[in-house]
């Protein structure tokens, strides 16, 4: 939230944490680090959402940081409240919040709640296999949904009431009576402020599941959140109108990260050969591409082909679907 002394154009967003000036003022992050961005003067107070339980706020030890030009300026809060960090400030950059290292070395074998949140995400069907997956993310509650789905964006959020408390360094399980697996077992909750967001578990159901339970128990085996869920509902709100309003290039780039990680060494290669074919690429980028391993190959494919502009792009589309269309399938693009 922000105070504004005047009305103002204001643009924030994440950025990665420097931990090499946190190791050198002994703070450690305490929440994601936004970078913001307005007029001089518009804005005069900062608040910064926290994930500290109301019990523990007086001993907690919380500060917000000022980074600009490589320089971190620590900056002691007007006011905490249950929610919020409050501070003042003079000219924009990056602000987070951070914890003192030596308090949380003090506390690391102790249990130290955290304000947590659940967040589901349902990946696309797999139509060769029958199943679909859900990933769940246990997550501090000041990570912003939009963050998260930035990260996964061939996923759907599910909506949800997530809150809920964790326990660092407590270990975790996810059950769901329909699914057929759930992976891992287990897993020890501490605190991840980006910038990658990996999902905490994965849960495979059964294509046609229309409805599920998912359940979180601590170590204790006592159940800190649960939620039902019924997913034609979620399946119904199709993003692909939006997607399929973008250029071609632009569809490309929303998917390159699932196309990386996942396209296979034959469609690869069998994709170098169309775009030589139809002159897309030159003898000389494809035969570059083809000594790079499977993921580096993948990379210069969809890279090059996108730099060329919305006629190759489509064309990279195009071919993609004619020869692999399970794998189109699953990246949203049809």
């Amino acid at each position: 939230m922000f105070d504004m002394s005047q009305g103002a154009e204001l643009l924030y967003r994440t950025a990665q944490w420097d931990e090499r000036l946190l190791q050198q003022a002994s703070k450690i992050a305490a929440g994601p680090l936004f970078n913001i961005e307005s007029s001089e003067d518009a804005i005069h107070q900062l608040h910064l959402p926290h994930c500290v339980p109301k019990h523990a706020l007086h001993s907690n030890g919380l500060s917000v940081v000022h980074i600009s030009d490589g320089e971190m300026e620590i900056l002691k809060p007007l006011n905490i409240t249950d929610t919020h960090v409050i501070v003042e400030v003079t000219h924009l950059s990056s602000f987070g919040l951070v914890w003192p290292l030596d308090m949380l070395m003090s506390l690391w074998h102790q249990e130290k709640t955290i304000l947590g949140q659940v967040l589901l995400f349902l990946r696309p069907p797999n139509p060769r296999t029958q199943t679909q997956n859900i990933n769940v993310f246990l997550l501090p509650r000041n990570i912003p949904v939009k963050e998260v789905s930035g990260k996964h964006g061939y996923s759907k959020h599910i909506p949800a009431s997530s809150d809920c408390e964790f326990f660092q360094g407590h270990r975790y399980t996810v059950l769901c009576p329909v699914a057929s697996r759930i992976q891992p077992a287990e897993k020890k909750f501490h605190p991840d402020f980006g910038p990658n967001y990996h999902p905490t578990f994965e849960v495979r159901l059964p294509a046609n599941t229309e409805e599920v339970l998912i359940t979180v128990q601590d170590q204790a085996q006592t159940e800190v959140w649960r939620w039902d869920t019924d997913l034609t509902d979620v399946q119904s709100r199709d993003n692909q109108p939006r997607l399929q309003s973008l250029p071609a290039d632009k569809r490309l780039f929303s998917v390159r990260i699932q196309f990386v990680e996942k396209v296979s060494d034959s469609t690869l290669n069998q994709l170098l050969d169309r775009l030589l074919q139809e002159e897309i690429i030159t003898m000389e980028e494809m035969e570059a591409a083809r000594i790079k391993p499977r993921a580096e190959r993948a990379r210069d494919v969809i890279d090059v082909v996108r730099n060329k502009g919305e006629r190759a792009s489509s064309f990279l589309i195009e071919f993609l679907c004619e020869l692999d269309k399970h794998f189109f399938g699953s990246l949203g693009l049809s």
